[in-house]
């Protein structure tokens, strides 16, 4: 196979000027392997992407089996799908009554984009509240409500009527009123460096929001379908969403998005317009067939009871001197350092040493691990050891 990287920094347009630049072969199980021979234990899953491994068999054989059948037929919404049919029937099995209906997106950016409208035109108000330090994607839309100024003042001017509040702050909830069509929050900021939303926190936006007429939006597209220990991260807080956005491992690697609410409040995009929302390629029938399969894994292989044990054991072993915090929340953690610099040199020791891991868009301090839900006790053992080998000579 020829080697594609002088041709990659000069065809592929760069959103940084020190990409990884591994040149991949293959992926299986918790394993990347590139060109030149090596190969590396991936510890973040494409960013929480590939919860149940790389090239799982019943994923692939899934995906084989769509493809004898049809690929794209027709915008979406006009024919019925079986893979779409079946995947959204699957995911309403599992879900309260409430979140029954799925619009089905190609990412997750698309996903909040969608749920946005959906939000301001069943309830006919326009604003829009979020938090700080959360990320919602990098569409004008989702980027509006994205709680970073650094991101987002570079392609002002963005959606007006956004409001970010402080998140965990129950006096900042007080900024939800009459005008609010919506709140967007992560159970668990991701890119903040996992910080878990508190409790009561929690159970009063859901409050705030019942009161004010505002809809309730869980971005859990990092933390859905298993990350957390749970299928999803709200089932946590015993607070019910009005609309449910995921993403990154519900396709089992294939792009797959979706926001899923009940069916009368979806319903509000079949008048006034017609059409009120519209993808091409919005759950195409390859990446359906796929997400089914994932979430069948993550039932017959019992992957989501597993991760407290998982999360459990990585805690116990990473023990070292130079982490000023571990924060966790099932397979998603945050190693937080003194700077930005031990950090990256870590991160660096740890790819040198054959492991994956990355940092925080709104926390440089903090190493990112979000393995592959599949990931064994032998393969995390692993992982620890190169971790603190890492730090130590960092």
């Amino acid at each position: 196979m020829p080697r594609s990287n002088e041709f990659f920094y000069r065809h592929i347009a760069q959103t940084s000027e020190l990409p990884l630049g591994l040149e991949i072969e293959k992926a299986m199980g918790s394993w990347i392997f590139t060109l030149d021979g090596k190969k590396y234990l991936d510890l973040i899953s494409g960013i929480s992407v590939s919860n149940t491994g790389h090239l799982h068999p019943h994923v692939i054989a899934a995906i084989q089996a769509q493809l004898g059948k049809y690929l794209h037929t027709m915008v979406y919404g006009e024919h019925i799908q079986s893979p779409q049919v079946r995947f959204a029937k699957k995911l309403s099995e599992h879900l309260p009554v409430s979140l029954n209906t799925v619009y089905f997106t190609n990412s997750g950016a698309e996903a909040v984009e969608g749920a946005m409208k959906l939000a301001k035109r069943y309830t006919g108000k326009t604003n829009i509240c979020s938090f700080r330090n959360a990320y919602h994607g990098s569409t004008q839309g989702a980027l509006s409500i994205m709680g970073s100024e650094e991101f987002k003042n570079s392609f002002r001017p963005l959606l007006p009527g956004t409001t970010i509040l402080e998140f965990n702050d129950l006096s900042a909830l007080n900024q939800i009123d009459e005008h609010t069509a919506a709140v967007f929050v992560e159970p668990v900021q991701g890119e903040a460096g996992v910080v878990p939303g508190k409790n009561d926190f929690m159970k009063a936006l859901r409050n705030r929001c019942t009161e004010k007429g505002a809809l309730l939006i869980f971005d859990e597209i990092q933390t859905g379908f298993g990350r957390t220990g749970s299928l999803f991260a709200f089932q946590h807080y015993g607070v019910i969403p009005d609309i449910l956005v995921c993403a990154k491992g519900m396709g089992g690697g294939m792009p797959l998005g979706g926001f899923i609410s009940s069916s009368g409040i979806m319903s509000s995009f079949v008048k006034d317009p017609v059409l009120g929302h519209l993808t091409t390629f919005g759950g195409h029938p390859l990446s359906c067939a796929a997400g089914l399969a994932a979430f069948e894994v993550l039932e017959s292989e019992g992957l989501v009871a597993k991760v407290k044990e998982k999360e459990a054991l990585f805690v116990s072993l990473l023990q070292h001197p130079k982490i000023k915090a571990l924060r966790h929340s099932g397979l998603l953690l945050a190693m937080e350092f003194e700077s930005p610099d031990l950090n990256q040199k870590v991160i660096q020791a740890c790819l040198e040493r054959g492991v994956i891991t990355d940092w925080f868009l709104f926390n440089a301090t903090s190493l990112r691990l979000a393995p592959p839900l599949t990931i064994s006790e032998e393969e995390i053992r692993f992982a620890c050891r190169v971790l603190l080998e890492s730090i130590s000579i960092c």
